[in-house]
């Protein structure tokens, strides 16, 4: 069995992503089979920390992976039936890591038993590092610089933005209005994506994201 991401944490109040179109109940929601823990009260950075089921990883328990908050479990569980989401929201796409220590970080998840399946290298457009993990119907991106700067030893990595497939993103900008950005082409091919505005009430970055052409014809577009 593959490595999974269980649930996410996120400092957002629960309210603000109801109002973008989240279906939200006693301050939880679930997109796909990845629970949103909403309105955590120690912190107000975004997305705080993550549970997560590697069979590789070794025990259970809480630590720390290169200073991201983690919580790893011995079993993933069953998700029950995602609700349906005004947005049009079907599955976490992708969850993104910033780190000021690329290679640092990189062996900090392998000991979890995490293994890329993509590295970009940086160009003109991105000039950064890129690493692609896939976690259940998720993908973990991990972002950072080729060499780290000075003093890097003491920066942790950080949670950063959440993306999320939508069934129909021109029908989830018509829900939100000026809440969302004007949809753009995205880096993947064939798609569209739009952010959404950070005047919204979400502290943690939100993209939304049309389905992959290629996976159209998968369960939730994957």
């Amino acid at each position: 069995m593959s490595a999974t991401i269980v649930s996410v944490r996120v400092s957002d109040p629960a309210p603000a992503w109801k109002d973008l179109g989240f279906a939200v109940e006693d301050g939880t929601t679930t997109v796909g089979s990845i629970r949103f823990e909403l309105g955590a009260e120690d912190g107000d950075a975004g997305v705080l920390s993550w549970r997560l089921f590697s069979p590789m990883a070794g025990e259970a328990g809480q630590r720390l992976v290169d200073g991201l908050p983690t919580e790893l479990v011995d079993d993933p569980g069953a998700a029950g039936p995602a609700p349906p989401h005004p947005n049009g929201a079907v599955v976490l796409d992708h969850l993104v890591v910033r780190t000021p220590d690329f290679a640092r970080t990189l062996a900090a998840l392998g000991a979890l038993g995490l293994e890329p399946r993509r590295l970009r290298p940086p160009d003109q457009v991105r000039p950064v590092e890129m690493a692609f993990f896939r976690l259940g119907e998720a993908i973990l991106e991990v972002v950072g610089p080729t060499e780290a700067p000075a003093g890097a030893e003491g920066e942790p990595a950080r949670f950063s933005g959440l993306a999320f497939t939508v069934a129909d993103l021109e029908a989830s900008a018509t829900l939100l209005g000026d809440r969302l950005g004007r949809p753009r082409d995205a880096v993947q091919p064939g798609r569209r994506i739009a952010t959404v505005d950070r005047g919204a009430g979400a502290r943690a970055p939100i993209a939304f994201l049309t389905v992959d052409p290629r996976q159209a014809g998968r369960a939730g577009g994957r």
